[in-house]
């Protein structure tokens, strides 16, 4: 579809006719996913898969899953077997013009019969975002039809490069089903799919509506449940987004094609850690591994993330023979991170402004030290792993060199103050944080609940592990909600590449996200799966200790958020599992064939008066309970020690009522945003600016008519981000001597001629999703800020704004929404700094911006 048809395309058209008061006419609901009849035949001989099949539905049923196949079990799933597939038909149906479909509800059940009546849309949710192609079944389509595909509830876009940016084209016809391909692996991420009737010439049918699906066999061999339903759908879903990204080779990095849609080493760290703990199939795994060896792109973290994976797999498997293939390969890794431990060069550690908005501006002194503490960790743990292996030569060089470059990091009794939050999680997971400072730099990063939310799901894995590890589970359980739980809440069924809490303030459910400095966001990225990990890891609290599990640790981690925990983790000879219910003081253990236990029983701030092992009490000092080899008390947690293989029944005993339950602190802001002005339009003059203004690129591109006042210092765009082009602000005068009273002024007397001009982003490409600016004011300065937007030339655009701490990077107000911006718009907001301004594109042609303007603060 060309430009002027998608622009003609309006938003109003996509989400429906509006009946009476702005109500959206809902033509029918259809089975749930997963559900007896949810499913939609295949079309025989058309697919490039064979359907289902070397299994049965036999699993339980999860409710909390979205996982069409999370009951499907296979017989026996190797890394060998090719893709198969399967289809959904739509649980729910929309259409923009309701004359033109007669029927559409029976889209959602097994007897479709759409009479296609005129021209129109008609949009169809199947409820789960699958790996997927569109189809419909029609004996007598005519007229002229497109379909279109999408992650939210408008068509997608994506940058340049894919066959198709644009996920909308004519279907393919095969005898009576039409398909819509839009590259050569057919599939993309789908949860929205659409028919658009573009010309009409007589009325036709549609018979099926459905989406084909393809996925690897592989069986669910983990679980988790818990006392907060979200936190068992979080557990899921991670699980879900990680199989859904399962191709026949290996893990793949999104769903939706746009241009980038290879695995990398770095994204699949906690792709493969979820992989481990829902599904143990260490045989893909491994695979995986083989194949990711070289696929760090020179991102030097990611060279490293995968050592990481590497020695996870050995510590799950206790696959020797694979770890000492690679030695040459770790050894050599990490000798280049000793070499550049220095000033390493860093072009990317997340997305995250603090890390330097990815590549935009990537090597900042809070990335290196992050990459130097991950390098740390990363010896620490090969150390352990060559141990294991026989290799003392290996284990002390490497444990020397973590050694020594902690004592150089100490040598500075000051060095946690040079550190931020994503350097502070790598020290405390390298531990090379001392536990008498824990406690201090708990308070200094971890303890603001808005301060521990990274921009991507994948950098916040690392910061939950190290509030793990720092004891912080209850804090760690409200950032798992506010980073994954409002995903779901916002309507995914899959996680996202990037994610702010507060767009869903500004977003509808399902409504187009917010792009940003990592290009159109993919809301099926299974990078943000490392939460399934952690899960099973600190809230069930299972653990390897030595490879193969031949050692585990159990220890739940409930505090006073959870009431009982229940789940599994697979093993090489079977599943540890877990269930405890600090309310009636009643659990179970089983160890495995193969392994030995240590079980710890957490006191939930109760104080543990006694614990019962199969009936016999477990105490410290006393003759243990049968299979148990000691007891012991390690602060308010009761241990079992060497457990040995079985199932065993707990019973304990508290000594004082629960405590109230966790409250979680607010999201606080240190900055407020006032409102925004949507009648001053152009006339500026007399209402905002009476300090100073900007009119960006006024007169000629690039050249601004400004009047700063003393306080502000400079106000810079950003030229040429990361050398690519990131965050870049582009010129561009819309009109010259113009009476529409949308553009700017030219000064405070509101007259005329005026000139239209504005900074805009670079989309669609990648790196022009966003824009960024920055304004420096002078120390102590207090300050009203207003930023003026004008869509000039269109009705389309929607931009969000973001505005964080010029020197610290952290934010400072919640994120603000311009919709609807055509006859001028401009956000207010109260300052007390320097500010850095990052505009990101939603939907339209680009981002823009025309002018800031200064006044008194608290006016």
């Amino acid at each position: 579809m060309d430009t002027p048809a998608r622009e003609a395309y309006t938003r109003r058209q996509i989400l429906g006719t509006a009946v009476g008061a702005g109500a959206v006419v809902v033509l029918g609901t259809g089975t749930a996913v997963g559900q007896p009849g949810g499913q939609a035949p295949v079309v025989a001989g058309i697919e490039p898969y064979e359907p289902l099949h070397g299994g049965a539905a036999s699993g339980p049923a999860v409710p909390a899953s979205p996982d069409p196949l999370v009951r499907y079990r296979w017989d026996d799933p190797v890394a060998a077997d090719a893709l198969q597939v399967y289809s959904l038909r739509p649980v729910a149906v929309r259409v923009d013009t309701p004359a033109s479909f007669g029927d559409a509800a029976s889209a959602t059940t097994g007897r479709c019969a759409v009479a296609v009546l005129g021209t129109g849309s008609i949009r169809f949710d199947f409820g789960v975002e699958s790996p997927a192609w569109l189809e419909i079944d029609s004996p007598d389509l005519s007229g002229a039809v497109e379909m279109s595909i999408s992650e939210y509830n408008e068509p997608g876009v994506v940058s340049p490069g894919p066959a198709h940016p644009v996920k909308t084209a004519t279907p393919v016809r095969y005898g009576g089903t039409y398909r819509l391909e839009l590259n050569a692996e057919l599939y993309e991420g789908v949860r929205f799919g659409w028919v658009h009737v573009r010309a009409f010439d007589k009325p036709w049918r549609i018979t099926a509506v459905r989406v084909v699906c393809q996925a690897k066999p592989v069986n669910y061999n983990g679980s988790f449940d818990c006392s907060d339903p979200m936190l068992t759908r979080i557990w899921y879903t991670g699980a879900y987004i990680v199989r859904a990204g399962f191709l026949a080779g290996a893990m793949s990095a999104i769903l939706m094609d746009r241009g980038d849609r290879f695995a990398w080493a770095g994204d699949c760290n906690p792709m493969q850690s979820a992989a481990l703990v829902a599904f143990g199939n260490w045989d893909y795994v491994k695979k995986n591994i083989a194949e990711m060896v070289n696929a760090h792109y020179d991102i030097e973290s990611y060279a490293l993330y995968w050592v990481l994976s590497l020695l996870e797999y050995h510590l799950h498997t206790g696959d020797a023979a694979t770890l000492t293939s690679y030695l040459d390969t770790v050894t050599a890794r990490l000798d280049h991170g000793d070499a550049v431990y220095a000033d390493p060069t860093i072009t990317f550690y997340g997305w995250d402004e603090r890390l330097g908005a990815g590549f935009e501006a990537g090597d900042r002194p809070e990335t290196k030290q992050a990459y130097r503490m991950l390098f740390i960790r990363t010896c620490r743990e090969f150390a352990d792993a060559a141990a294991s292996l026989g290799r003392a030569d290996l284990a002390d060089r490497y444990r020397s060199v973590a050694d020594r470059r902690t004592a150089e990091l100490h040598a500075d009794p000051d060095w946690s103050t040079r550190f931020g939050l994503h350097s502070l999680a790598d020290a405390v997971n390298a531990g090379c944080v001392p536990r008498e400072d824990q406690e201090r730099i708990t308070r200094a990063e971890f303890s603001d609940r808005l301060n521990r939310l990274s921009f991507s799901p994948f950098n916040q894995f690392y910061v939950l592990q190290a509030m793990g590890r720092l004891g912080s589970h209850d804090d760690a359980l409200v950032t798992v909600g506010d980073t994954w739980g409002r995903q779901i809440d916002y309507g995914g069924t899959t996680f996202f590449e990037v994610f702010r809490p507060d767009w869903l303030d500004v977003l509808g459910p399902n409504d187009p996200v917010p792009n940003s400095q990592s290009g159109w966001t993919s809301l099926a990225h299974p990078w943000g799966a490392g939460v399934t990990s952690w899960l099973s890891g600190e809230v069930l609290g299972i653990r390897p200790t030595s490879p193969g599990f031949a050692t585990v640790d159990v220890f739940p981690h409930l505090g006073r958020t959870l009431t009982w925990v229940a789940g599994s983790v697979p093993t090489p000879t079977g599943k540890v599992s877990v269930r405890l219910d600090v309310r009636t003081g009643r659990g179970e253990v089983v160890v495995p064939a193969g392994s030995v236990g240590r079980v710890g029983i957490p006191s939930a701030d109760r104080g543990i008066g006694s614990v019962r092992v199969d009936g016999r009490v477990a105490r410290p000092g006393a003759r243990p309970p049968a299979g148990v080899a000691n007891v012991v008390q390690d602060g308010g947690t009761v241990v079992l020690e060497g457990v040995r293989p079985g199932r065993y029944r707990l019973e304990v005993e508290y000594r004082r009522p629960a405590p109230p339950a966790f409250e979680a602190g607010s999201l606080d802001y240190p900055m407020r945003f006032v409102g925004r002005d949507t009648t001053t339009s152009g006339d500026w003059g007399g209402v905002h600016g009476r300090d100073g203004y900007v009119l960006f690129d006024y007169d000629t591109p690039g050249r601004h008519r400004t009047s700063l006042p003393s306080y502000v210092t400079s106000v810079v765009p950003t030229r040429d981000g990361g050398g690519g082009g990131f965050g870049n602000c582009l010129d561009c005068v819309w009109e010259v001597g113009t009476q529409d009273r949308r553009a700017l002024a030219p000064d405070r007397s509101n007259s005329g001629p005026r000139n239209a001009g504005c900074l805009y982003t670079a989309t669609p490409q990648a790196p022009g999703m966003t824009m960024s600016l920055d304004l420096t004011v002078a120390p102590g300065s207090a300050y009203r800020l207003a930023l003026y937007f004008v869509d000039w030339d269109s009705t389309a655009r929607r931009s969000l704004v973001e505005v964080f701490d010029h020197d610290t990077r952290k934010r400072v107000v919640p994120v603000q929404l311009v919709d609807a911006y055509h006859g001028g718009q401009y956000l207010v907001f109260d300052c007390d700094r320097s500010l850095r301004i990052r505009i990101a594109h939603v939907r339209g042609d680009n981002a823009v911006l025309s002018g800031l303007f200064f006044d008194p603060a608290g006016r």
